[in-house]
């Protein structure tokens, strides 16, 4: 083994991240090995590399003892102290056996092994690098698509979309840009392995985060996001600073920072509203766009009854329940949606009541409004 190869290996081995003693290390087991195999031999062998010189030794270990029962694992006192007289039972002799030609297997065993740590090193530092990607937006361009997936050219590793996290509205063509959410990042044996989103809520909360500096500077707070991919979404935003008007700062001026957020998601509808302490306040807030004229509140069961005009019912529950079913999933209580008529009819409502409690909502959900 010449010098050049550990001048090789430690270029590597910098050149890759690669500590060098784990690719040294690394050389000498395979060695040991290449040795045993090529040379039908099942002693005991140390390999003595010398990276100043650039040698290569092979040195054969065997045990001292009173009667040899292994030849090629133990050595007689008698023979060992032949070779040293300071030899005592317990010993372990070495013996140099480097064959004439093991330069030629050492190198080949040394290019087996490098190229499979390079492989190993460069597969940890990508997943590394994309561990601390998880839950966050990354770009990524269309690089083939299959029944079961579209893959994403993330620039160092290709990641998988799957149909479950597309979304229904879009068309993936190869060669698209795209922005996906990182769900999760795996370390396998054949690499890490990426899967991202289109349809997780993450991802819109991510996109808020971009193009709102006030939720990025920690101004403005995301407290919740309900999501129905590629059609319509909710998302609630609270500051503590009562000069702050969260809403208006995730709509932006003439909606600029809401209308990038809805383009990028290919037209889907987004709901930004307020977040409150007050259930009452908070689930007249996550109806919009109807009005509330009541809302009443069953903390045990964590649900609440909510009526609204007449003309406002259809609009409330929305097309197949949905306006109801995000607002459900956004403030994490039961919402039942009644019509003034209903509520008097059952007494929950009388009169005089209308448009008391300034005019917050009274939500209890009933299950076929989230079917």
């Amino acid at each position: 083994m010449s010098k050049e190869l550990f001048d090789a290996i430690h270029y590597l081995g910098k050149e890759k991240g690669i500590d060098k003693d784990v690719l040294i290390e690394a050389l000498e087991a395979a060695l040991i090995s290449a040795y045993k195999k090529n040379f039908k031999s099942a002693t005991n062998v140390r390999v003595d590399l010398n990276e100043e010189t650039g040698s290569m030794k092979v040195f054969s270990r065997k045990e001292i003892v009173d009667e040899v029962e292994d030849t090629q694992q133990q050595l007689g006192i008698d023979e060992a102290k032949a070779i040293d007289p300071t030899y005592q039972v317990g010993d372990v002799v070495e013996v140099e056996v480097t064959p004439r030609d093991f330069g030629r297997i050492a190198a080949q065993a040394a290019k087996q092994v490098v190229t499979q740590r390079v492989r190993e090193a460069e597969r940890g530092v990508i997943y590394n690098e994309y561990i601390d990607r998880e839950e966050d937006i990354m770009n990524g361009i269309i690089q083939r698509v299959d029944s079961r997936f579209v893959y994403i050219d993330l620039g160092k590793v290709e990641a998988k979309l799957a149909e479950p996290e597309q979304m229904p509205t879009e068309n993936y063509r190869v060669h698209d840009r795209i922005k996906v959410f990182v769900t999760k990042v795996e370390n396998t044996n054949k690499g890490p392995q990426i899967f991202v989103s289109r349809s997780h809520p993450g991802l819109l909360k991510r996109l808020f985060e971009t193009e709102v500096p006030e939720i990025y500077d920690g101004i403005v707070e995301i407290r919740s996001v309900a999501r129905e991919a590629g059609d319509r979404s909710k998302i609630s935003v609270y500051a503590q600073d009562p000069d702050i008007d969260p809403v208006g700062s995730c709509v932006g001026q003439k909606g600029q920072r809401v209308q990038t957020v809805v383009d990028e998601l290919k037209g889907e509808k987004i709901d930004i509203v307020e977040y409150s302490e007050d259930p009452i306040v908070y689930v007249s807030n996550a109806l919009s766009p109807s009005k509330v004229t009541k809302v009443i509140v069953d903390e045990t069961d964590k649900a609440t009854t909510v009526v609204v005009p007449d003309n406002q019912l259809s609009l409330a529950i929305g097309k197949r329940g949905q306006n109801a079913r995000l607002a459900a999933k956004l403030t994490g209580w039961k919402i039942d949606i009644k019509s003034e008529t209903e509520a008097k009819e059952l007494g929950i409502l009388t009169s005089n009541v209308q448009g008391e409690e300034n005019g917050e909502p009274l939500f209890n959900a009933d299950e076929d409004l989230f079917e």
